[in-house]
């Protein structure tokens, strides 16, 4: 039986390929000498994508695949792909949830210790010889603090879950009230005013571009600590360097940047109040592995039936 083209944007890993050539015939896109030639003469070969949270679907693959039927994303984040766009389209898009919430909520919590308890500059002290000159400055304890959930979904929940390990009061903002018995707030700014230390899990896109503005930030207070696991769009940046540089917040710990893997120097240029991650949340070998078999098996299912097994939200209505 011939294989299936299918349109690869970013990498994959020997194993995803190894459980995908039976049926598929990858095609990378980022391989290609001229990409609109390829696209121009190819494009309507292709009834499956697979892509990633950072690449998405560009526009230039959206137009030049009219045959398009499924997207299968190696991730849980999907605000490169125009979701609403492609389910007006038919198309399914499947991403991969659940499997990351724990990494994720490591990472986390692993920044807000890394920020209280100055983790990089105590390294630092100690590899250079500063201790031989004298003692590490204090730091501050996690436990017993107010912890604020920006984005209670899975992730959120996750996370809610362990800092409770912290002894920690639990608030919470998300686009309604849930039946969880921890704090609500109506706002960011009323979160971030409730709390010691923020951790932003947010989905990405243009609702919640810059959720995290000047007037949260200043909410938190001189006191506070932002943590951010989701995407870099949700928080303002230039408002947060200039928060960290005047005192408006304490610190801050960041996965996630704006313009990644571009991060301004001026955060860069304060290793004793910022936490710096090159975007590995979920960067464990366990993790990924779940994540790629996920991803192949949303592939292999519409394949045999034409539904996938974690389809996003706008596309639930059209998984079978």
């Amino acid at each position: 039986m011939a294989k299936m083209p299918l349109l690869q944007i970013g990498g994959i890993t020997d194993d995803m390929a190894t459980k995908l050539e039976t049926d598929f015939a990858p095609f990378p896109l980022l391989e290609q000498e001229d990409r609109a030639a390829f696209l121009a003469d190819r494009g309507a070969e292709f009834e499956a994508i697979l892509t990633n949270g950072h690449y998405g679907v560009p526009d230039d693959v959206a137009a030049a695949t009219p045959n398009l039927k499924v997207v299968s994303s190696y991730g849980v984040g999907y605000d490169a792909i125009d979701a609403d766009a492609f389910a007006e389209r038919g198309i399914l898009i499947s991403h991969t949830p659940g499997v990351l919430n724990d990494e994720v909520a490591v990472t986390a919590i692993s920044l807000w210790l890394a920020v209280y308890r100055a983790l990089v500059p105590a390294d630092a002290h100690a590899r250079s010889g500063a201790w031989e000159k004298g003692e590490f400055p204090l730091t501050r304890s996690p436990m017993d603090r107010k912890v604020g959930i920006l984005g209670l979904g899975r992730i959120g929940e996750t996370i809610a879950a362990m800092v409770k390990a912290f002894r920690a009061e639990v608030h919470y903002h998300s686009r309604s009230k849930k039946d969880v018995p921890y704090t609500y707030h109506a706002t960011p700014a009323a979160l971030g005013e409730a709390v010691d230390v923020l951790i932003v899990i947010t989905p990405g896109g243009p609702e919640t571009q810059h959720i995290v503005d000047a007037e949260v930030l200043a909410a938190l207070g001189k006191g506070g600590c932002l943590i951010n696991v989701s995407r870099g769009s949700t928080v303002d940046e230039a408002a947060l360097i200039e928060a960290l540089q005047n005192g408006t917040i304490a610190g801050a710990g960041l996965d996630v940047f704006e313009h990644e893997p571009k991060i301004p120097q001026a955060l860069k240029d304060m290793p004793e109040r910022v936490v710096l991650l090159p975007h590995v949340g979920s960067a464990t070998m366990e993790t990924r592995a779940a994540m790629g078999d996920l991803t192949v098996r949303n592939l292999l299912q519409w394949k045999k039936d034409g539904t996938v097994e974690t389809p996003v939200p706008e596309c639930r209505v059209l998984n079978g």
